[in-house]
């Protein structure tokens, strides 16, 4: 038994052969079919990175304040007021306003 195309490693890519899972013999070539493609080495991935983040990365992170400021400021004003709480019920005056001694 004879393994499939897709197992071999030769998937079918819309290239310009009529034939798509057999082998190519047989085939004819199709016409009109062109296919373009860059270099490996002329293309670069990391062109202006970081130019390109000071920009579009200060445009998209300033446009979602708005949605985690407000968390931000709940919790570290709860936390705030947690720490002095805390501070005033372990001094000499909490302990005296709620158990009544020291």
């Amino acid at each position: 038994m004879r393994p499939t195309a897709a197992v071999r490693g030769e998937a079918p890519t819309g290239k310009a052969w009529s034939v798509w899972w057999g082998g190519k013999e047989g085939a004819i070539r199709q016409k009109g079919i062109i296919q373009y493609s860059i270099s490996p080495v002329r293309q670069r991935a990391a062109k202006n990175l970081f130019r390109n983040y000071l920009f579009n990365g200060y445009r998209r992170l300033s446009s979602q304040v708005p949605y985690w400021i407000v968390p931000v400021l709940i919790g570290y004003s709860t936390y705030a007021w947690a720490k002095k709480h805390d501070a005033y019920l372990n001094s000499k005056e909490g302990h005296i306003a709620h158990s009544g001694e020291h």
